[in-house]
């Protein structure tokens, strides 16, 4: 599984919908959600300042995550951003890999 960390933004009707459905329904949605793709929620975090929420997700695949997202984007009511998670090991064994790449102008 991957780990993603979720940041997103209510509408104004996304907070009405927030209001309606308190914080503890908002995270069942989600749970339920990542269910649905053979994923997990990890943890809920409500925020103040540019985002609204914070969730951070175990899913099979970019694409599953993805899936999610769309969905959440297009009821128009959120407005989610998706960053890939690595764990240390993870970036360690990026960092040991043999990449080629020239710099621009180099």
């Amino acid at each position: 599984m991957a780990k993603f960390m979720i940041q997103a933004s209510y509408t104004a009707e996304g907070l009405k919908g927030l209001l309606k459905d308190k914080a503890s329904g908002r995270r069942d949605a989600i749970a339920k959600a990542m269910e649905s793709v053979g994923g997990r929620l990890d943890a809920v975090y409500f925020a103040l300042g540019q985002d609204d929420i914070i969730v951070i997700v175990d899913a099979p695949d970019v694409a599953s995550v993805t899936a999610i997202c769309v969905l959440v984007g297009a009821s128009g009511l959120v407005r989610p951003r998706t960053t890939a998670l690595l764990t240390v090991e993870e970036a360690d064994r990026a960092l040991a890999k043999a990449a080629a790449y020239r710099a621009p102008g180099r």
